[in-house]
């Protein structure tokens, strides 16, 4: 049903976005000219998996596609652009254009618009990604036919592994902070200084002391975890890091 279009050019849409207080139309012209250009394309905003997994690794990713000569990564759905800036604001994903398609104008032109009736949801997108460098599709990674909303080719790492195959990824790193903190600010800046990128937890922002000690045990901090190992605090850190 749904097939690749590597080879071929993008299909030529308007997108009508809503930049503050005013309409700005973008064509594809504008976005995948002289370009490469990675999309992913999902059913939704605001739906599970799309919030839960696709949409938070690519942007978490993206700084690293960038190092392999990618200039944007756009987030393509079927929504209009309040939705999609709301989703934009609530997933924090500053790294990631989104592109409200939401007449489904691109998403048919790539002979991937699907309708989701059964689900209150109407003509939606397929889920699928593509690399595309100055408007011609090299690649594309299409979501199997199968019932429900299949998400097992088109996710960031997929897409990393076939553009840079021997690239190494850093481990996640996390920190639970809290404002004001100096042994906090010790510790992200040992990060800074190694290039590394972490998430920050902010007690009384995204975390309590309650979440705090049941994940650590503790009821200091910084409390920092790499690669799912609980490294301790700021001294902890900076122990892990001379060793």
């Amino acid at each position: 049903m749904f097939t690749t279009q590597e080879g071929q050019t993008v299909p030529n849409a308007v997108f009508h976005t809503r930049q503050g207080d005013q309409w700005i139309d973008i064509s594809t012209q504008e976005l995948f000219k002289n370009k490469t250009v990675i999309v992913f394309s999902l059913p939704g905003a605001f739906t599970p998996t799309c919030s839960s997994s696709h949409l938070p690794r690519y942007n978490e990713l993206t700084p690293i596609f960038k190092q392999y000569g990618v200039d944007s990564v756009l987030c393509v759905s079927v929504n209009d652009t309040f939705v999609m800036n709301a989703w934009k604001s609530d997933q924090h994903a500053e790294n990631i254009r989104f592109i409200p398609d939401g007449n489904g104008e691109f998403t048919k032109g790539m002979n991937m618009l699907v309708e989701k009736a059964d689900l209150g949801f109407g003509p939606r997108s397929w889920r699928y990604s593509m690399l595309v460098r100055d408007g011609v599709i090299e690649k594309m990674f299409v979501e199997p036919n199968k019932p429900g909303d299949p998400f097992e080719v088109s996710d960031a790492d997929t897409m990393l592994n076939y553009l840079a195959p021997d690239c190494k990824l850093q481990e996640s790193i996390s920190l639970l902070t809290k404002p004001g903190c100096p042994y906090c600010a010790k510790a992200k800046q040992m990060l800074q200084d190694r290039g590394l990128q972490y998430e920050e937890i902010i007690l009384g922002t995204d975390a309590t002391t309650v979440s705090l000690r049941a994940i650590t045990g503790r009821s200091t901090v910084p409390q920092i975890y790499i690669g799912g190992r609980h490294i301790g605090g700021s001294d902890d850190l900076e122990t892990y890091f001379a060793a």
